[in-house]
């Protein structure tokens, strides 16, 4: 008896994709137009894995040229532009030949991909490190010196002593390991993305829980950034005990 077309989609669905040419070779005579469908959807699906290697591959070009290091770390931050909140540092070593796929920039992310590959650097990970820096201290010494002060307390923060550090685009001063800064390192280097995901992550996370302590400015939403409604609550409420004093000034008198 013929299979059904609905149950041949279902067994490509449920097949992991090592076994999808297999099965793309089992099913490729079968000349009914929904089977060829599903066919070509499985053959795309396999070209668009192969073309996420060729990626993740030009993404390592600094792992590979620094291989002789031991402990390669990236180093990136989240939340120098919000109106509130901290600025996060995440500080990442993977393994050596790391082979987790769709690292990037954590703005090209969608929010479920960094969520999903948060938990796989979590667990892949030699080591990682996060640094906070709150927003009244923000306020004290610039939203740049803030910058460098959560990445050196995300380099202390690691398990394992970096020998390189590779930056998203600044020299971090008072570190006494070799840097090499990466202008637009996190769409460049897989180091750098998987500290960028993990540092966004970290905040996000935290912006929600003030989301609920502070709901009037929609910071679960915004993360603290100046949209419109955000801007809106600010003039109408006045700043909470997380806004940076020193960004909102030209917004309202503090």
């Amino acid at each position: 008896m013929e299979q059904k077309a609905n149950d041949i989609r279902k067994i490509f669905q449920a097949a992991d994709i090592v076994k999808l040419p297999e099965l793309i070779e089992g099913y490729s005579s079968d000349e009914r137009k929904a089977v060829q469908a599903i066919v070509l959807s499985a053959k795309k699906k396999l070209e668009a894995l192969e073309k996420e290697k060729k990626r993740t591959e030009q993404m390592m070009q600094y792992e590979k040229k620094y291989c002789d290091y031991t402990y390669i770390c990236g180093i990136d931050e989240v939340g120098r532009g919000p109106l509130a909140g901290p600025v996060v540092a995440g500080a990442v070593i993977l393994p050596k030949n790391c082979d987790i796929l769709y690292l990037n920039d954590s703005k090209q992310l969608s929010e479920k991909k960094r969520e999903e590959l948060y938990d796989i650097i979590m667990k892949e990970a030699v080591a990682t490190g996060l640094g906070y820096v709150a927003p009244e201290r923000i306020d004290e010494i610039n939203i740049l010196q803030a910058t460098y002060e959560a990445m050196r307390q995300a380099i202390e923060n690691l398990s394992v002593k970096p020998d390189l550090l590779l930056n998203d685009a600044v020299t971090i001063p008072l570190v006494d390991i070799k840097q090499v800064p990466i202008i637009k390192g996190d769409a460049k280097s897989v180091s750098i993305a998987a500290a960028s995901i993990v540092a966004k992550v970290t905040r996000d996370r935290l912006m929600v829980q003030y989301d609920s302590v502070f709901p009037e400015y929609g910071f679960g939403s915004n993360k603290g950034y100046g949209a419109r409604t955000h801007v809106e609550a600010l003039k109408k409420y006045g700043p909470s005990p997380i806004h940076r004093r020193s960004f909102i000034k030209n917004i309202i008198s503090v």
